[in-house]
């Protein structure tokens, strides 16, 4: 596949940093963690990735602002571009030592999202995207499983934790979602479920309490690989809601209405 320059500089962040990522996993037990909040651990690989991160996009286009996990929001002197970032979702994850994690960049530009960037290092695996140009997974063609209905289908979703308010209505959607599906899964990455999404290793997903650095390259992923998202309104607000149901156009509208209905009414 052919990549555009700025999808290349996004890339060589995303494996510069995932680098780093693996070099510390390895080293997991060594780790110093420190407590941002319930729940909510940040480490010095999560850090050092994104001063990489954040070193090389600034290098190749010095005036893009950003929206970083860590850092929070830097002003650039192009308005018109911003990074957003996550140098590592699936912290816990990987302080376990459990494999499922990511680098995920995306480029917005005028408040949309062009280009996206999801790496998993220990898989080796990168997913990319960019708008009208289709989403790949280290090179190969990536298109939304075509499933037509949910007694079919694999679903993944997130489950609120220590320190996440929702826990009733969550409830009530697993519940309700349960009914419907052949399975539920569960990774610990937003990037990634999305990006399972577009590749059709998941038929679907829904998570609500995300930021947007969580969801912003996913969603295009999912986007370019023939996928439907909108947040739990159906509308496009997922970057400020924090809000993402993604399936295929079917299947998307079915869980959207899923797990919408009111416990009551099974």
């Amino acid at each position: 596949m052919a990549r555009s320059a700025l999808l290349n500089v996004m890339v060589q962040a995303a494996m510069k940093a995932g680098r780093s990522l693996s070099r510390d996993f390895g080293e997991v037990q060594n780790l110093q963690v420190s407590m941002k909040g319930p729940g909510d651990y940040v480490s010095q690989a999560d850090r050092k990735a994104e001063e990489i991160v954040f070193a090389e996009l600034s290098k190749a286009r010095p005036g893009y602002a950003f929206l970083m996990e860590e850092r929070g929001a830097v002003e650039g002197e192009d308005a018109q571009h911003r990074w957003i970032v996550d140098p590592l979702d699936g912290t816990t994850n990987f302080l376990h030592g459990i494999p499922i994690f990511s680098v995920s960049i995306a480029l917005e530009r005028q408040g949309q999202i062009v280009a996206g960037v999801v790496y998993n290092p220990a898989m080796d695996e990168l997913y990319t995207a960019e708008r009208g140009g289709g989403a790949f997974m280290n090179d190969r063609r990536l298109r939304v499983a075509g499933r037509s209905k949910l007694t079919d289908t694999v679903i993944g979703c997130g489950v609120p934790h220590l320190g996440r308010g929702q826990h009733g209505n969550f409830l009530i959607e697993l519940r309700n979602v349960m009914a419907e599906v052949s399975g539920v899964r569960r990774l610990g990455s937003a990037a990634l479920d999305l990006a399972y999404v577009a590749a059709g290793r998941m038929d679907g997903f829904w998570e609500t309490g995300l930021s947007s650095w969580d969801i912003a390259a996913g969603i295009l992923l999912v986007r370019e690989a023939g996928g439907f998202v909108s947040d739990m309104d159906g509308g496009q607000g997922m970057l400020d809601s924090g809000e993402v149901v993604a399936g295929n156009e079917l299947i998307q509208r079915a869980l959207l209405k899923t797990v919408k209905k009111p416990l009551s009414s099974r």
